[in-house]
């Protein structure tokens, strides 16, 4: 039986999944307990920029994992 992935592209697909991830990680907290307070924290440049960028590079390595042909022979 032959698998349509090979290790290879697992190795990317797991790397994507870990970006996600840790990103959406990233993006969590930064609220308040008391609904009447504002807490500005949640603006912050790891929250607005940086888990985002993760996420989306994540997802194109996702599709970089499924679209690479590990049988493609090199002239």
């Amino acid at each position: 039986m032959e698998f349509i992935f090979q290790k290879k592209n697992y190795i990317f697909l797991f790397i994507g999944l870990g970006l996600i991830a840790l990103g959406f990680i990233l993006m969590t907290g930064g609220g308040s307990n008391d609904p009447n307070v504002f807490n500005p924290e949640i603006y912050s440049f790891r929250r607005i920029r940086l888990a985002p960028t993760l996420i989306l590079i994540g997802l194109g390595i996702q599709v970089y994992a499924i679209l690479l042909n590990p049988h493609k022979k090199k002239k």
